[in-house]
């Protein structure tokens, strides 16, 4: 069980919540007592319409809560929450040991070179578009078919890199550019 900890100020789950890094800190500790088995950080919202914000926004945000879990939660893994290779590496750095990228290599392929470069887990969501776009895209007529091309890019890309296919973990990226139907057609067949 991934527990998810927003600390953006626009994050769709809870926006604004934990944007204070000691209140983080003390709800990523709270999550690990509940059960979670890690602990996903994110400091930028990936909700349908938000912009992105610069890396060193992102930073700003996540390092302060990623030290302060690593202290706290020694045995615990946290995954970085990003796009950004930047962001990724200060983050591994501070404490993360696992890369979640909701773009699947398709913002920013170096983030396979750094899961290379640290041999941690690697992350490959699919998604349609950008946060910014995904909602607004058309929809397609079989999403199989894109989740299944998306996925082979994504999966061909962080080979290519180095990355071994023992550190991939697949995400089918529920509600990204894809209807209710699209996803309740996904959740069925992961059954």
């Amino acid at each position: 069980i991934m527990g998810v900890l927003n600390v953006t100020p626009d994050s769709f789950s809870d926006g604004g919540l934990y944007c204070d890094p000691e209140r983080a800190i003390a709800h990523g500790v709270e999550l690990a007592h509940q059960g979670a088995d890690w602990i996903d950080v994110g400091g930028e919202s990936t909700r349908p319409g938000s912009q992105s914000v610069s890396a060193e926004e992102e930073l700003r945000r996540v390092l302060p809560v990623i030290r302060g879990l690593r202290r706290k939660l020694r045995k615990i893994p946290i995954s970085i929450d990003t796009t950004k290779s930047l962001v990724a590496e200060q983050a591994l750095q501070a404490g993360a040991n696992i890369l979640n990228d909701i773009s699947g290599l398709r913002f920013d392929r170096r983030i396979a070179d750094l899961a290379c470069l640290y041999r941690v887990p690697l992350i490959l969501m699919h998604t349609r578009g950008t946060p910014e776009t995904m909602q607004r895209l058309p929809a397609v007529r079989n999403i199989w078919r894109s989740l299944m091309d998306g996925m082979e890019t994504s999966i061909r890309r962080a080979l290519a890199a180095g990355v071994s296919r023992s550190q991939l973990i697949l995400d089918p990226g529920l509600g990204f550019g894809k209807s209710r139907r699209q996803n309740s057609a996904i959740l069925a067949s992961l059954f």
